[in-house]
């Protein structure tokens, strides 16, 4: 897990950029997904336990299909109207559900470190246990070759331990380590690995880094992008195949827990409109195993809002432009950082400190942010985190919104992770919806509690069942690679708010019912998404579809992790097989 939603840093942007770069910066969508229903004549009969998403059906014996649309569902018999000699009918050995919708992950920022180990807290509840991990990896590697970590969280043990040079040096002593702590703001190496590096105890720092020094000499913590940099320098960069196989791995990890849709949160972070060109270039060569769903960033390629929105526009990249399974949709606008890293923007001080963290704009800078993507018909999609973010946004949305007329946008906030019953209501108002990163509560409800917020304010994170008595329609998502894609392991935790440190509910009172968690990973998803063909199987509909072990709307929540994905089709044809 990483706290650093949607982090652009330069280290990773001179990392990956020059392969991100390297390939067309024109936008060529490719329109090979499935085309229109041919009316009343099936070119694939699905048959077997039909799980349909709608609380008004639910359950099915067969689904008709034609280009890639649902032209029937019900009993077999209701079907056979449909059915022709030419008609593919396949029998899925499981379960057929909606294919579940991921609405906020990241691909490009999840590239850096995607081939790194896995070091979590969530692989690794103990401290002593990350050490071991990587005493294993280095006594399995040759000699001389980096052992490089991801996603270690000293905030999630007890008294915030760091991976210090001593102990790295007795963990590996023939191989450079290097691990990024969660935030994205931080390494921890090893003395090989400044070696490697050319950094040495009299190195200065950088301007605007820090390499971590006690009586003089380097302790083994690299702090903020420009230090990190001289780290990352000595690694191979990826080339332009690592990065398409990277992107597919990623989305084929999406696709192996029944997801069918997604949406890519910042595309743009780091190199600008070539990734938006590249999924489509991708998608031309082989159809990607998940439809993606962008959201331009409003500083890519490091311009202003009218500059970036400029750039988009002069590609061809507006509201709704793409194809079937690459599509622009939304303006990305971040006002803060990451709570568990303290850099999210709250109202009061974080325990311990004097600060509550600070917005990343000013108020006139943030109007004009947003402005400029609603000016150009964008969704707006601003990322909140603390309370006074959600505030600050709020402030904003309030000015801008009324009185414009036009398309139906659905403009969303991003994690919103701290609210105020009078925000909700404020949100309802003004027709924002929220989008909830639901494992907050699950991974690091116990720290916001314990030492980062206190149980008063904790009690505030994530608050769906509020959201939905306010009458809003939420999400909720993985915000990858915060966390992994797993709906419906996050979907649990939305029903149960069980927390993974002591097993205890954080706020009873914000469970939510299994249908109100599925929704939201299904059809309200798909609405935030504007992918109203999706979510359901139904008449009408894409033929986006999961075979799955089990049936969660009619299972207990407690077993949701536990279910298994076999295959995933889009627009009726396989997209994933297990």
């Amino acid at each position: 897990m990483s706290s650093a939603c949607c982090s652009h840093s330069p280290a990773l942007k001179a990392h990956l950029k020059p392969a991100l770069e390297s390939g067309s910066t024109t936008p060529e969508p490719a329109h090979h997904g499935g085309g229109a229903a041919t009316g009343d004549r099936a070119d694939l009969l699905v048959v077997g336990r039909i799980v349909t998403g709608d609380p008004s059906t639910h359950t099915a014996e067969a689904m008709a299909v034609s280009g890639g649309a649902i032209i029937g569902i019900g009993t077999r018999a209701d079907m056979d109207a449909l059915v022709t000699p030419s008609t593919t009918t396949i029998s899925p050995d499981g379960f057929v559900l909606p294919g579940l919708i991921d609405p906020h992950m990241h691909i490009w920022t999840s590239l850096l470190n995607l081939t790194w180990d896995e070091l979590s807290h969530a692989r690794y509840p103990k401290f002593d246990d990350v050490v071991a991990a990587i005493a294993a990896a280095a006594r399995q590697a040759a000699p001389g070759t980096w052992v490089l970590g991801r996603n270690f969280d000293p905030s999630l043990y007890p008294g915030e331990p760091v991976l210090t040079r001593t102990a790295l040096d007795q963990a590996a002593p023939d191989n450079p380590v290097l691990v990024m702590n969660a935030s994205g703001h931080f390494f921890y190496a090893n003395s090989a690995a400044f070696a490697a590096a050319g950094v040495t105890d009299d190195t200065p720092d950088p301007p605007g880094g820090v390499f971590g020094r006690s009586d003089g000499r380097l302790n083994g913590t690299i702090g903020e992008p420009p230090a990190m940099m001289v780290m990352l320098g000595p690694l191979p960069k990826p080339t332009p195949q690592d990065v398409a196989a990277g992107v597919n791995q990623i989305l084929t990890a999406a696709a192996r827990r029944g997801v069918t849709s997604v949406r890519e949160a910042a595309t743009g972070s780091i190199a600008g409109i070539g990734e938006y060109a590249l999924l489509h270039q991708l998608n031309a060569a082989a159809r990607l195993p998940v439809r993606v769903s962008t959201a331009q960033f409003s500083l890519a390629g490091g311009k202003t809002p009218s500059e970036a929105a400029a750039d988009w526009a002069a590609a061809g990249v507006t509201p709704f432009s793409g194809d079937e399974m690459v599509r622009a949709d939304a303006w990305k606008v971040i006002t803060d950082g990451s709570n568990q890293g303290r850099s999210g923007y709250f109202l009061q001080p974080y325990l311990g400190e004097d600060t509550g963290g600070k917005a990343d704009w000013t108020p006139e800078g943030l109007r004009d942010a947003l402005r400029v993507g609603l000016d150009a018909g964008w969704q707006l999609m601003v990322h909140t985190n603390g309370d006074a973010a959600v505030e600050f946004a709020l402030e904003a949305a309030e000015e801008l919104l009324p009185g414009r007329s036009g398309a139906d946008l659905r403009h969303r906030f991003e994690h919103v992770s701290f609210t105020t019953d009078d925000q909700l209501a404020r949100m309802a108002a003004v027709g924002i919806s929220p989008s909830f990163l639901m494992n907050h509560v699950y991974f690091w409800g116990a720290a916001f509690r314990d030492t980062i917020l206190g149980p008063e304010r904790a009690d505030r994170l994530d608050r769906l069942n509020s959201a939905y008595a306010a009458g809003l329609t939420p999400s909720i998502h993985s915000d990858y690679n915060v966390t992994e894609i797993d709906p419906l392991h996050s979907a649990r935790t939305a029903v149960q708010r069980k927390l993974q440190a002591d097993g205890t509910v954080l706020n009873p009172a914000e469970c939510v019912t299994p249908e109100q968690a599925l929704a939201a990973i299904t059809t309200h998803a798909a609405w935030q998404i504007h992918a109203d063909d999706r979510g359901t199987l139904a008449v009408g509909k894409r033929a986006d579809f999961a075979v799955a072990s089990a049936d969660p709307w009619s299972s207990d929540p407690d077993s949701w992790p536990d279910v298994e994905f076999h295959e995933t089709y889009v627009d009726g044809t396989a997209a994933y097989q297990g």
